[in-house]
């Protein structure tokens, strides 16, 4: 498909650049037989005893880094870890980190061990493997999404704000923001109702941000990522569906991980390996029921998974409607509840 077919105006001010306060508060659009416009708190209202809602567990650690090689600046963004020291980043400007240079972070240092494209670097840390995190800690700062942080400072409000309540698996350099939304109570009203909460990983990377530059989907090379589904949490799933429980998304990130693991039979498998499922218009989704979801960038690929989930010409009205009364877009955003384009 052209790519040209996932585009819209988004104006500047639609931008969310802090998140809504409590985080349940941030508004909803449902996207259902028709649009409704909900508070994440009424989440609650859509989901049924035995449904199973899924989140990431994964925990954004400090992955942008500000250095010098020599007298000449240097920002770099984690992207993919390989070894505990030894990782994929974006490096800005990355005609400055050629092959070999040595590169100093104020105190961490690291040498430029391969070369990719649009940017890519592959960095050894020089610090022990199970130092590795507390260097980042020490001398990185949280990695807010470049439509954000060109519009403002990040500052220390950002630490806990572009974090989930469920976050603790340490390895994420962008935040699986639905489950920016989620609050102790909201997930007490959940349980409640007889929902159950299960997490899955995947450590999202600075791939997300980058922008699709070809001009048919068919000639898109998606990043990969690291994600696991524990073997407790793929039996829970499957014994769920077998029971008629709806398997719920929190995620675009949940939802790849879910459909990488899902065989052809609609059995949820263990996983523990990267993933670079691209899904647009035409995918046959295996595992997700209802997916949450914030609001996606013009021509990205998250918009054209969304496309694919609900179909893109109820997508399309959706961000037209959205755009229009006023909600916030992107990461600190509101978000929508989707309902699957066979149910509408």
């Amino acid at each position: 498909m052209q790519v040209s077919l996932f585009d819209f105006h988004l104006p500047k001010e639609s931008i969310a650049l802090r998140p809504a306060v409590p985080r349940d508060s941030a508004r909803m659009l449902v996207v259902n037989d028709e649009l409704a416009h909900k508070n994440v708190k009424d989440l609650v209202q859509y989901l049924k005893a035995g449904d199973v809602l899924v989140f990431n567990d994964t925990k954004v650690i400090p992955g942008r880094l500000f250095g010098k090689r020599g007298d000449a600046k240097i920002q770099v963004t984690l992207h993919k870890k390989e070894e505990a020291t030894l990782w994929r980043v974006f490096a800005k400007p990355a005609k400055k980190c050629r092959l070999g240079d040595e590169l100093d972070f104020g105190g961490l240092k690291a040498i430029v061990v391969a070369i990719g494209e649009d940017g890519e670097r592959t960095l050894r840390f020089a610090v022990d493997d199970g130092e590795i995190w507390d260097k980042f800690k020490d001398h990185g700062t949280m990695p807010l999404p470049p439509y954000i942080a060109s519009q403002r400072s990040i500052d220390t409000r950002d630490a806990d704000d572009y974090q989930t309540m469920f976050a603790a698996e340490e390895g994420a350099v962008a935040a699986p923001t639905a489950g920016l939304h989620f609050t102790p109570a909201l997930v007490s009203a959940l349980k409640s109702k007889g929902v159950e909460l299960v997490s899955v990983t995947l450590h999202v990377g600075a791939g997300t941000f980058l922008p699709v530059k070809v001009d048919d989907t068919e000639d898109h090379k998606m990043h990969s990522e690291i994600g696991e589904i524990t073997p407790e949490s793929a039996a829970l799933l499957n014994e769920a569906r077998s029971k008629g429980g709806r398997i719920v998304a929190v995620g675009t990130t949940s939802l790849r991980l879910l459909e990488s693991a899902t065989d052809d039979n609609g059995i949820i498998q263990p996983f523990s390996a990267a993933t670079d499922i691209f899904i647009s218009p035409g995918y046959r989704f295996k595992a997700v029921d209802i997916l949450m979801t914030n609001f996606h960038l013009p021509k990205s690929t998250l918009f054209m998974l969304v496309s694919a989930f609900s179909g893109l010409a109820t997508m399309q009205e959706a961000y037209k409607t959205a755009i229009g009364s006023g909600y916030r877009f992107y990461s600190y955003g509101d978000t929508c509840l989707l309902f699957p384009k066979d149910h509408l």
